[in-house]
């Protein structure tokens, strides 16, 4: 408990973009009711290898223009191309996009070759190449180790 009372501790809340339009009205009804919350963003997932893309970008415009929240939308790297990543983070920005969360995805099936960026700290080092601190970059870990790594030394 003590390491909770020395740090600031923050809730986000994280929902998968909706495949239909009924869907999408009622993850409005969702937020409605979970904005009592109040996290400190909400970041919306992106489906392996860019599946959902479209629908993400329009989930993440619903929460930054028409809530009091921050969207953060996932930016995974499998099967992304530096010109791929470079045209979403010039949405986003358009968008008023502050915070993403940057990870490496998982492949989609029967896909063999991650693309250009095989690693999240691929993704984020690019990000910060072409970016610099423009955006603020959330992370995930494995502290078991990720399932695909050889052992917690080799990756």
């Amino acid at each position: 408990m003590h390491s909770q009372q020395k740090y600031l501790q923050n809730l986000s809340l994280e929902f998968f973009p909706p495949r239909t339009d009924v869907g999408m009205e009622k993850l409005k009804t969702v937020i409605e009711s979970l904005k009592v919350i109040q996290p400190h963003y909400m970041s919306v997932t992106y489906g392996a290898g860019g599946t959902t893309q479209a629908r993400t970008i329009e989930t993440v415009d619903y929460i930054q223009t028409q809530t009091e929240f921050d969207a953060a939308p996932h930016l995974t790297c499998i099967g992304a191309t530096a010109e791929s990543v470079c045209a979403l983070l010039d949405t986003y920005s358009k968008m008023g996009i502050q915070r993403i969360v940057a990870l490496r995805g998982d492949l989609p099936s029967g896909m063999m070759d991650p693309g250009e960026f095989k690693y999240a700290s691929d993704l984020i080092a690019f990000i910060r190449q072409e970016r610099g601190d423009q955006f603020h970059l959330e992370v995930a870990a494995y502290p078991e180790t990720h399932p695909q790594a050889r052992n917690c030394d080799i990756g």
